[in-house]
This record gives C-alpha cells, sequence and structure tokens, in this order.
C-alpha cells in the first residue's frame, strides 16, 4: 500500500504542466463570434434590467449585473467604456463593482484600507 502511493506521487507532473483542460465556457470564447454573441447577449441583459425592475422578484440585480459581466468580458470597447465610467463616477463603480465582485475592486479597497491606515499613523 505504501509503495503504491509512493510511486503515485513519484509519477505526479510537476505543478506547470498539471493544468487542467479549459473549460467549456473559455473554449467557447476563444471563437470571436461566440464571443460578439454573449456580447450581445449581456447589453440585451442590460436594456432587459430596468423594463424588469418593477416586477416582483430580485430581476434587475440579477439581471444588470450578469449583462455587465458578459459585456465586460467580451468587449475591449466596453472595457474601455466602463474605465471611464470608473474614474468619473467613483462612488456609483464602486457599487457596481460589489455587486459584480470584481476581484480588482475587492483589491482596490484593500489597498485604500491599507493606505487610509499607514496614513492615520
Amino acid at each position: 500500500m505504501r509503495t503504491a502511493l509512493a510511486l503515485q506521487h513519484a509519477l505526479r507532473l510537476p505543478t506547470s504542466q498539471r493544468m487542467g483542460k479549459p473549460s467549456l465556457y473559455q473554449r467557447l470564447r476563444s471563437n470571436a463570434q461566440v464571443r460578439f454573441g454573449l456580447f450581445l447577449l449581456g447589453l440585451l441583459l442590460i436594456v432587459a434590467a430596468p423594463i424588469l425592475g418593477p416586477l416582483p422578484g430580485p430581476g434587475f440585480i440579477i439581471l444588470f449585473p450578469a449583462g455587465l459581466m458578459l459585456s465586460l468580458q467580451n468587449s475591449p470597447w466596453a472595457k474601455r467604456v466602463y474605465a471611464r465610467f470608473q474614474r468619473r463616477h467613483p462612488r456609483y463603480a464602486a457599487w457596481t463593482d460589489r455587486i459584480m465582485r470584481r476581484a480588482s475592486a475587492a483589491r482596490r479597497r484593500a489597498r485604500e484600507a491599507l493606505e487610509k491606515a499607514s496614513n492615520g499613523d
């Protein structure tokens, strides 16, 4: 039993070579037409969010961030527009970043908290 485990451990590839197969979503996104379709789906969700907002249920809170994420992931143009929006309206951009749970926003908040703590000392 012990030798079998040692043999399995010895046959393992280094971490850099053990990369898994890309997910279906990543493979589909490598196609330009699929990326464009996902971008359009994102825009459709963004447009549908305020229309469905007055209906009972959390429609706007789910549809708007999902559409924004699809748009930002699949369009360089949307990323530039969003970056400009973030610079002009940091308060609203922080709100959308929190809703979308963006990793960059979490890093920015942690960095700002660290700067505030170091300036307060």
